[in-house]
């Protein structure tokens, strides 16, 4: 009996000991997985990352999208003139950040997510995902979408199928948010919106609202279809500054001001000091730093700004180095600690747009002045920027023509093909007030330039001065002179890669893998 009590003594001791090994030797300063899980940091920690690569740097946007849209131009020759600005490709670099940095991310949370039910997470990822791949299409056309992770040769989406994906996506990611606007899980790791639900799902409505527009001359009928169910959605849209998608520069400058302020690589362009000049607009003091050499400034010495042509003929980058620098505040990554990736002014654009085309929801072409007017008044506060009574009321104003102080005439000189003014004309025809609306939308777009230089292949609006400088040829494609580069090619990468998977995009793609092919919703048709 004294044996049983004793072996059965041991037990309970070597039992308990076993029991509390775990925890007694666990370090306590190490963050344990349960901890994780609980803090849902094991899903968290990949959003802010994700959303930091959405923008690029000089290769990706400044030396693409950006001079593409003209909103900024180099003073530097890079390579002999003979470069992306001059199409010309030499650097293609969007597609290898986004894929690495954010679908790749994308991929493994949300498997992480699925896996422990954590349905917000998933739609966040997904939604940030969209975002990605629909700037991503903007500059090549078929993407790597509904076939992403798969391996081997892998299949591009056409462009239509990839809309109708990030659609059928956009149902699952608001149907997931609606159901769960009180929901607290992403507050931790959520910079843009402070972990609220229902901004996400505005976002996703507004978003959803862009791209239907994007389609709008290729594919009405599904167009109209997605716009209005945007517009119809009970969340709502983006309507108040309050409301703006913006992503957070996580403490890192400001990149178009790295480029400006530390490189001298970029300066405001021609076609700015053109519009903004000739439209009056005060906005120019909140974009721009005046010049310090009024000699540059003489046609205008009482707008003291001046830009560099797109595609100019440039001999040495000293030449343009005094033009007008971005302003000075995003210099400083204590004033500028975030990039706008949607906002209440571009929404009021697409829903006046949208009124022209007599969507349901938009109040029909009779409230196509309203939204029109509400978009300037956004961006004019967002900016804050007085004295758009006066700028709404203006209907004699025009941009101005260009003249380049730094080379012979006519070098890089341009004379203004806009006859537009800013006043709402009620009696005008809708191609008129699709430009009024273009116009500003392209004005306000200002530091998110990839929707300004969709808008100008889809519509033609604004009317953008040619490059100075075309070097086109048969390695990437001839650009008629006049015209504009329509898309980057497929990435050296993809081409060595997977070579059956470009030849089945360029196939979807409609036309040769060249930067003169019109992507699908590019139709290159009338307006309306």
């Amino acid at each position: 009996m004294k044996k049983f009590i004793y072996l059965f003594s041991l037990v309970l001791v070597f039992g308990a000991c076993t029991d509390d090994f775990v925890e007694t030797n666990t370090n306590p300063y190490q963050i344990s997985d349960i901890s994780l899980e609980q803090d849902f940091n094991n899903l968290g920690a990949f959003y802010p990352a994700m959303l930091s690569q959405i923008f690029g740097n000089q290769i990706d946007h400044n030396l693409t999208n950006v001079s593409y849209s003209q909103h900024l131009a180099t003073p530097t020759p890079f390579v002999g003139g003979v470069n992306n600005t001059t199409y010309y490709i030499t650097w293609n670099g969007y597609w290898g950040r986004e894929y690495s940095n954010v679908m790749a991310p994308a991929k493994q949370v949300i498997g992480i997510a699925e896996e422990g039910g954590y349905d917000v997470f998933v739609a966040w990822a997904k939604l940030i995902r969209i975002l990605s791949m629909s700037r991503v299409t903007l500059y090549q056309g078929p993407v790597i979408y509904t076939h992403y992770g798969e391996t081997g040769e892998v299949l591009y989406d056409s462009e239509e199928t990839l809309y109708n994906a990030f659609f059928t996506d956009l149902d699952e990611i608001i149907g997931v948010f609606s159901a769960n606007m009180d929901y607290v899980g992403l507050n931790n790791f959520d910079a843009s919106y402070g972990g609220s639900v229902p901004a996400w799902a505005k976002f996703a409505n507004s978003l959803r609202l862009r791209l239907a527009m994007r389609l709008s001359k290729v594919d009405p009928a599904l167009a109209k279809a997605q716009g209005e169910k945007a517009m119809a959605d009970p969340v709502g849209l983006i309507e108040t500054n309050g409301e703006n998608f913006n992503i957070s520069l996580y403490g890192v400058k400001f990149h178009p001001a790295q480029i400006d302020y530390e490189w001298g690589d970029t300066r405001m362009s021609a076609t700015m000091e053109s519009i903004l000049i000739g439209y009056k607009d005060p906005r120019i003091e909140k974009y721009f730093d005046p010049v310090s050499d009024m000699s540059l400034v003489a046609d205008h010495p009482d707008w003291p700004y001046k830009g560099i042509r797109n595609g100019a003929q440039l001999v040495a980058k000293d030449d343009r180095l005094g033009f007008s620098n971005i302003d000075i505040s995003f210099n400083d990554p204590a004033k500028v600690t975030k990039r706008k990736v949607m906002s209440a002014d571009e929404v009021y654009f697409l829903k006046a747009e949208a009124a022209l085309r007599n969507w349901t929801g938009s109040g029909g072409p009779s409230a196509a002045q309203a939204h029109y007017e509400a978009g300037v008044r956004a961006s004019f506060e967002l900016w804050g920027a007085g004295g758009v009574d006066a700028y709404l009321a203006d209907n004699t104003s025009l941009p101005i023509d260009y003249t380049d102080p730094k080379a012979d005439a006519p070098i890089n000189d341009f004379v203004n093909q806009i006859t537009n003014p800013v006043a709402w004309d009620e009696t005008a025809d809708n191609e008129t007030k699709l430009e009024k609306i273009i116009t500003q939308k392209w004005i306000a777009c200002y530091t998110n330039e990839m929707e300004s230089w969709m808008d100008n292949r889809r519509t033609g609006y604004p009317k953008l001065p040619p490059v100075y400088v075309n070097a086109s040829n048969s390695d990437w494609g001839i650009i008629p002179q006049g015209d504009i580069l329509r898309r980057m090619p497929f990435v050296n990468a993809e081409r060595e890669g997977n070579a059956a998977g470009v030849a089945d995009a360029t196939a979807k793609l409609g036309g040769p893998d060249e930067i003169g092919t019109r992507l699908w919703w590019d139709t290159g048709g009338p307006n309306f």
